[in-house]
C-alpha cells in the first residue's frame, strides 16, 4: 500500500477519480457500502433495545465495530493481494478507492430529476427525487423539486466526494472506506427520532467530527471554483458569497451540511431550506441564501457544475499539500 500523503498515493487517488468518472458504480459489481448497510441493519435489529443508557452503549459499540472492521477488512484484502503480486494489491486499492467516490453517481442522480423537470414531467421528476431524498415528494411542484435536487448535490459533494478524497490521501482505501462506514452509519441510524435518538448518538457525533474540516474546506473550494466557472456560467454571485455562507451555515441543523448548501445557494442566487415533509410530519429547515430568482430545473445542472468545480479545487488543494510535503522532506 502507498504511504499516506505520498505522491504515489496521490497518483492512485487520481486514477480512482478517473475510474469513478468513467464507470461510476456498475450494478453488476459488488459495492462495499451495500455490505456495510447489511451489517448495520442486522446489528441495529439485534441491539437497539433496552434502556436509553444501554442503547447508547450498544450503539457506540456497533459504531466502533463497523468502522474498525471496515478499515481492517480493506487493509487485510489489499495486503493479502499485494503478497500474491504487487499489482494485485494496487488494483484492489484502486477499485476500493473508486468505490468510495460518487462523482458520476451524484451527477446522474441529479440529472435524472433535472431532465423530466425541464420537459414538465413532474410525476417522473418526483419519482427520481424520491430515490435520493427522504422527504415526501408526491405533491412537490417544480421549485421544491429543484430545491431537493440542488440541496442533495450540495450536501453530497462533501459526503460523496471531498471527504472521501480527504481521508483517501490521509490513509488510502482503508481509511476512505472507514469514512464511508461512518457516513453510512449516520445515514441509517443517526436520526433524532424516538427509535434512534440514543442508539444512533455515537454514529451521528462521529459523522459530525469526520466531516467538520472537509465541509468547511469544500465551501471554500466551491467558492474558488466559481471564479473559474464564471467565464461560462452566467449569473454566479461570487461577491459576498463567502461572508454570507459564514453567517448562514450555522443556522442549519447539521453542523456541516449548512456550509456547502449555503455556498451553493449564495453562488446561484437562490434560497435553499424551508419546509419539508417526512411521512406527513412537517420539518422546518433554516433558509439559506437570498432568492434573487425562483428555483427551477436549470439550477440543477448549474449546481452540478459548481460541484465539479468544488471537488476539482479540493483535489488540487490536497495535491498541493502532498507535493509541498514531499518537496520539504
Amino acid at each position: 500500500m502507498a504511504e499516506p500523503l505520498s505522491p504515489a498515493l496521490l497518483v492512485l487517488v487520481l486514477a480512482a477519480v478517473a475510474l469513478d468518472l468513467a464507470i461510476g458504480d456498475p450494478r453488476c459489481l459488488p459495492h462495499p457500502v451495500v455490505g456495510m448497510g447489511a451489517v448495520i441493519a442486522r446489528l441495529e435489529r439485534a441491539w437497539n433495545r433496552g434502556a436509553p443508557r444501554a442503547r447508547r452503549i450498544k450503539g457506540a459499540l456497533m459504531t466502533a465495530l463497523v468502522v474498525m472492521g471496515t478499515w481492517l477488512l480493506a487493509w487485510a484484502a489489499i495486503a493479502l493481494l499485494a503478497r500474491l503480486h504487487p499489482w494485485l494489491g494496487w488494483l484492489a486499492e484502486w477499485w476500493l478507492l473508486a468505490s468510495s467516490l460518487a462523482i458520476r453517481g451524484l451527477r446522474d442522480a441529479a440529472l435524472a430529476v433535472a431532465a423530466p423537470l425541464a420537459r414538465g414531467d413532474l410525476p417522473a421528476a418526483r419519482r427520481a427525487l424520491s430515490m435520493i431524498v427522504g422527504r415526501d415528494t408526491a405533491e412537490l411542484a417544480e421549485p421544491e423539486l429543484a430545491r431537493g435536487a440542488v440541496e442533495t448535490v450540495a450536501e453530497n459533494t462533501v459526503d460523496g466526494i471531498t471527504a472521501p478524497l480527504f481521508f483517501a490521501l490521509l490513509g488510502g482505501a482503508p481509511l476512505a472506506l472507514a469514512y464511508k462506514a461512518v457516513n453510512t452509519l449516520d445515514s441509517m441510524v443517526g436520526y433524532r427520532s424516538e427509535r434512534y435518538l440514543h442508539f444512533g448518538r455515537a454514529s451521528a457525533r462521529l459523522d459530525d467530527a469526520a466531516n467538520w474540516l472537509p465541509a468547511r474546506l469544500t465551501a471554500v473550494t466551491l467558492w474558488l471554483g466559481a471564479f473559474c466557472l464564471a467565464r461560462w456560467e452566467r449569473g454566479l454571485r461570487i461577491r459576498g458569497a463567502l461572508a454570507a455562507t459564514r453567517r448562514e451555515a450555522p443556522r442549519h441543523p447539521s453542523p456541516n451540511s449548512g456550509w456547502p448548501e449555503a455556498m451553493v445557494a449564495n453562488l446561484l442566487g437562490v434560497q435553499l431550506g424551508g419546509t419539508n415533509h417526512y411521512r406527513g410530519e412537517v420539518s422546518e429547515r433554516a433558509r439559506l441564501g437570498v432568492p434573487h430568482e425562483p428555483l427551477g430545473a436549470a439550477h440543477i445542472p448549474a449546481a452540478i457544475r459548481l460541484m465539479h468545480g468544488g471537488w476539482l479545487g479540493f483535489l488540487a488543494l490536497l495535491a498541493a499539500v502532498v507535493l509541498l510535503g514531499e518537496a520539504l522532506s
